[in-house]
């Protein structure tokens, strides 16, 4: 399993922020390997992560590679660059 999280800043308030990502759900439910995403907000002002958990690397690459991906800062009119992280997950507390 493989955890990405893709930090952004964003120039929309955070009513418009949180009105994109619903607009964009139903794209990601349809995305093969893509366990769970999380949106959340951070600490940082106008700053917003997608935590995305995946089935695989393999899945994540395919998804990285697609259009939906490479619309991010667009859709979020986002200011610099992306901060994407990526982990493997070596051990689960639950099942």
């Amino acid at each position: 399993m493989i955890i990405q999280m893709v930090k952004f800043e964003s120039k929309l308030p955070f009513e418009d922020v949180l009105s994109v990502a619903q607009g964009r759900a139903p794209k990601f439910r349809k995305i093969p390997g893509l366990i769970q995403k999380y949106y959340v907000r951070t600490n940082r002002p106008n700053q917003y992560a997608g935590v995305y958990i995946w089935d695989s690397p393999d899945s994540m690459t395919k998804y990285r590679e697609s259009d939906l991906a490479a619309s991010i800062p667009q859709a979020y009119q986002v200011f610099g660059p992306l901060e994407i992280e990526v982990y493997e997950v070596a051990l689960t507390l639950r099942d």
